[in-house]
Order: structure tokens, then C-alpha cells, then sequence
């Protein structure tokens, strides 16, 4: 078995073998594709600082372990978490819900 054969036998166990199309399916590969996202964004906001994962999560009174997962995408963090990521990060949070016909 190759690593690409491995890794989608893996996200359909994790997946709890929803099919493809299926709402689940298409809830859960949002999910996962929120949680890559937001962990691009710390990614790149704490290299634009020149922090590492250690020292951001020092910031946030967190363990390096877990800026790993979220920068990974392995998790998505919690609204107050997030808070405390965009203080330790010097940045804004905006959450903003923008009803279907006014999105650009």
C-alpha cells in the first residue's frame, strides 16, 4: 500500500466512512477545509512575526504541541481561543456573517 492509498483509506475511517457527495461527507470535508485554513492563517500571521510555535504559544499560554495541531489543521479552536490567538498574534478577529445575497 502506498502513502496516497493509506491516506484515504485513513480519512474515510476518520470520516466514519461517509460517502462521498453524502451531507456528512460534505459537512465533514468543510470542516476539515475550515481547519487547514484558519491553521494557514496562524501559520503565516506568526512567521510574518518571526515567532516560532514555542514562543506563540508562550504568548497564548498554550504548549507547542498544540500550535502544531492547529497550524496543521488537525483541530479548529474555539471562539475564546481564538481570541487569545489573534491578542498573542497582534491581530484583529473578525467573524462575520454576511447573508448569501450580499456576498461578493
Amino acid at each position: 500500500m502506498n502513502h496516497a492509498e493509506w491516506k484515504t483509506r485513513r480519512h474515510r475511517k476518520l470520516l466514519g466512512e461517509a460517502v462521498e457527495g453524502s451531507p456528512e461527507y460534505d459537512r465533514l470535508y468543510e470542516e476539515a477545509e475550515l481547519a487547514h485554513d484558519l491553521g494557514q492563517l496562524v501559520h503565516d500571521r506568526r512567521s510574518a512575526l518571526g515567532l516560532s510555535q514555542t514562543e506563540l504559544a508562550e504568548r497564548c499560554s498554550m504548549q507547542q504541541p498544540q500550535i502544531s495541531r492547529i497550524e496543521g489543521g488537525g483541530t479548529v479552536p474555539t471562539i475564546p481561543l481564538l481570541r487569545r490567538l489573534a491578542r498573542a498574534l497582534d491581530a484583529d478577529l473578525t467573524i462575520d456573517l454576511t447573508p448569501h445575497d450580499e456576498a461578493a
